[in-house]
């Protein structure tokens, strides 16, 4: 059983301020500490009137044009943060026990650095916390997380997410 991370580079990103209304781009809003997806795009609650916009690279002039006439501010913050996916991949099956799934081992190891119960934390949970003393976004999916990182801190973040994985490599 592995813990795989996957940098995703240059991943669209906008922070759009929306004081009135329930969707943007024709996906319903999110409430706090969650995040909806749908139409190419994730949409986290980043706090009162706030939404980070995720999507795909390349897209800011797009969605920045579509989404201007529809909210008080539009900006694009798609240099500010690197984007990693982390999964579990599986082991053998002698090396892997039987009740122990994918994911929790994905937690396990954010676990030696967050305080979040992410056990707890149901799909659709996106919160800004602290992972190893470094500011993250971090968003729980059905089966892996989403972990946006300060760029400035995204080698850091690699060395300890490679130091706190060490005990699950086979």
């Amino acid at each position: 059983m592995t813990v795989d991370a996957v940098h995703e580079p240059f991943r669209t990103q906008l922070t759009v301020r929306l004081r009135e209304g329930d969707t943007l781009l024709g996906v319903p809003l999110p409430g706090p500490c969650t995040f909806t997806s749908g139409n190419g795009v994730d949409i986290l609650w980043m706090g009162p009137d706030e939404y980070l916009v995720l999507a795909g690279p390349g897209r800011q002039a797009e969605l920045e044009a579509a989404l201007s006439p529809e909210c008080d501010a539009v900006v694009d913050v798609s240099a500010q943060r690197n984007v990693y996916r982390l999964s579990g991949s599986p082991a053998p099956r002698d090396k892997c026990p039987n009740d122990v799934t994918l994911k929790h081992r994905v937690v396990e190891v954010l676990a030696h650095g967050c305080s979040i119960d992410l056990e707890m934390a149901p799909p659709g949970t996106c919160v800004q916390t602290l992972l190893a003393r470094t500011g993250i976004v971090l968003m729980v999916r059905e089966d892996d997380f989403t972990i946006l990182v300060r760029q400035s801190f995204s080698g850091y973040f690699e060395a300890w997410l490679a130091d706190a994985s060490l005990e699950y490599v086979s």
